[in-house]
């Protein structure tokens, strides 16, 4: 998923930065990629509904695997992708 944000306020914005930094990677100023599960996610945008103003610009965009698969990256960083891990 792709989240991309407009915030004013360079306080909140920075808070923004900290929550997401917890989900996923910063790959532009105000976008972060996330390979989250179905629980991340509904953590995630509850907790972007608390924090989210009238004034703010917060938008979610879920990508379909496929999507994100024909994702042309030019420059930067790749996609985020994260295996699922198993501890024993």
């Amino acid at each position: 998923m792709v989240v991309a944000y407009d915030i004013e306020s360079n306080a909140r914005r920075q808070r923004l930065v900290r929550l997401l930094e917890g989900f996923g990677e910063r790959v532009q100023r105000s976008v972060f990629e996330c390979d989250l599960n179905g629980r991340e996610l509904s953590q995630l945008i509850a907790r972007l509904r608390r924090f989210a103003r009238p004034e703010d610009a917060i938008r979610v965009y879920r990508l379909p695997p496929h999507v994100a698969a024909a994702t042309l990256i030019l420059g930067g960083r790749p996609l985020v992708k994260t295996d699922d891990v198993l501890i024993i």
